[in-house]
């Protein structure tokens, strides 16, 4: 009986340390510990075993998911390229095959990208038109409500084009957000005034419904003032370079 006593206990403390738990803190630990290359078995350990029904419920606002899953995203290139910087080679296989578990499941970083973080999109039509079928409970428990674009300019895919690493918080995520895409925007764009072109990073391409198409990116352009406040140049999207960057971190 005693015994019996003991282990509901011991059940109940265990609930009630998983239900206490922050997963947005614990998504910035696991990219912390990533950047200063510590073993980061024990937080792999915390996400993969807390319940769907725990993560889903803790990230309750779009602001708490993109934190946590833009964290756990780019912590995750940097564990698995780290380990074997080959996987790169295939980069299809790389981002499509699920190498992750959370929340009990296993998963894809295109799983985390496009079902997650930009609500269920067609990974191939320039997010112009969203995923019809095929979406699991687990995306629909999980996913944001809303788009952002500004997402794309703090993602990190482990290739020298793309923006550096924040770590991000719920409370600083619009602010975060904002300073990230400015400034890959102003590093990435030119805009040649005598010609009214703006030469772009082919992110704005890729996904530009996500941006509002592209009189949207020219939106973005002029709101981060990248463009003057009248302009309206064509768009030029320049080549991405996929060579290998690990460790691109920025403090925001």
């Amino acid at each position: 009986m005693r015994f019996i006593i003991f282990f509901f206990a011991l059940t109940i403390s265990y609930t009630s340390l998983a239900q206490d738990l922050d997963f947005v803190v614990v998504s910035q630990n696991l990219l912390e510990t990533t950047r200063e290359k510590q073993p980061t078995k024990d937080i792999q350990d915390q996400l993969a075993k807390v319940s769907l029904r725990e993560l889903s419920k803790d990230l309750d606002t779009d602001e708490r998911r993109l934190a946590f899953w833009i964290n756990v995203y780019n912590a995750y290139i940097q564990i698995l390229l780290t380990d074997d910087a080959t996987l790169f080679d295939d980069r299809s296989a790389f981002f499509t095959e699920k190498r992750m578990t959370i929340a009990g499941q296993k998963v894809s970083f295109d799983n985390i990208e496009h079902g997650i973080i930009r609500a269920s999109q067609s990974k191939y039509t320039l997010g112009l038109i969203p995923k019809f079928w095929g979406v699991s409970e687990y995306e629909k428990k999980l996913r944001v409500q809303e788009r952002d674009g500004r997402v794309h300019f703090a993602l990190n895919c482990g290739a020298k084009s793309c923006p550096p690493i924040p770590v991000l918080t719920a409370k600083r995520l619009d602010q975060q957000l904002d300073a990230a895409s400015k400034a890959y925007l102003e590093a990435t764009t030119k805009y040649d005034k005598e010609a009214d072109a703006a030469h772009v990073t082919p992110l704005f391409s890729w996904f530009r419904g996500d941006f509002g198409g592209l009189s949207g990116v020219k939106s973005y352009l002029r709101h981060f003032e990248i463009i003057p406040a009248g302009a309206n140049p064509s768009l030029d999207f320049l080549d991405y370079d996929w060579t290998l960057d690990l460790n691109n971190y920025v403090d925001l």
